[in-house]
C-alpha cells in the first residue's frame, strides 16, 4: 500500500522541528523528505542523508525537466527543492513522508498530491511570544530576529490555506494534538 504525505510549515521559532522530531519517534512508519540543494555540503553532511547535493547547473536542468515538486532560488545560484523521484520512491515503499517546508512549497506539494497529503501549519500563540522564543534561543542577532518576525507575518497569512492549524502555546499539548491529527489521517 502506498504511503501518505504529511506537510509541516510554520514561522521560525514556532516549535515545528520539535513537533516533527516527536512524531518521528512514534510508530507511524514515517520517512523524512530529504531536500535537494545547490549549496556545498557543510561539515559532515552527506549526499542523500541531509540533502541531495547538486550543482546549480544540475538543479536548473532538473527544473527544466520538471523533476521537482517545489523549488526556490533562495539567492543567486543557491537552490532548494523537493525531488519528485525521491518522494515517489518513499511512497512506493509504503512510507508516510513527512515534510518540513516553507508555506508556498507546502501548499504546492498539497496541490500536487491532493487528498493523499495533509498540510499542517504550526502557529505560535502570538507574534510577541514568537519574539520571546527567538530571543530565548540566543542564536540570532537582533537584525536576524526582526527579519524572521517580518517573514513570520507573511507566513501567518497562509495559515487558513492549510488543512489543520495547531497553535503551539503548550508544547506537550501541541505534540499530542498533532499526533492525534496525523494518526487519524494515516488510518483513513
Amino acid at each position: 500500500m502506498k504511503g501518505k504525505l504529511i506537510i509541516f510549515s510554520a514561522p521560525s521559532g514556532s516549535g515545528k522541528s520539535t513537533i516533527i522530531n516527536y512524531l518521528m519517534l512514534q510508530n507511524l512508519n514515517l520517512a523524512f523528505s530529504v531536500s535537494a540543494t545547490s549549496r556545498l555540503p557543510r561539515g559532515d553532511e552527506q549526499h542523500g542523508v541531509e540533502y541531495f547535493f547538486l550543482t546549480p547547473e544540475e538543479f536548473r536542468e532538473r527544473i527544466k525537466r520538471d523533476e521537482f515538486l517545489e523549488h526556490e532560488e533562495v539567492y543567486e545560484n543557491c537552490f532548494y527543492g523537493t525531488l519528485k523521484s525521491h518522494i515517489e520512491d518513499l511512497l512506493e515503499a509504503g512510507k508516510n513522508v513527512i515534510f518540513d517546508v516553507d508555506v508556498v512549497g507546502g501548499l504546492n506539494i498539497k496541490r500536487y498530491y491532493g487528498n493523499r497529503a495533509l498540510a499542517i501549519f504550526i502557529q505560535p500563540p502570538s507574534t510577541e511570544e514568537l519574539r520571546k522564543r527567538l530571543i530565548g534561543r540566543g542564536t540570532d542577532s537582533p537584525e536576524v530576529i526582526e527579519k524572521r518576525l517580518s517573514k513570520a507575518t507573511f507566513e501567518l497569512s497562509f495559515a487558513n490555506q492549510f488543512d489543520k492549524v495547531v497553535i503551539n502555546d503548550d508544547l506537550k499539548k501541541a505534540c499530542a494534538e498533532t499526533l492525534h491529527i496525523v494518526e487519524n489521517f494515516i488510518a483513513v
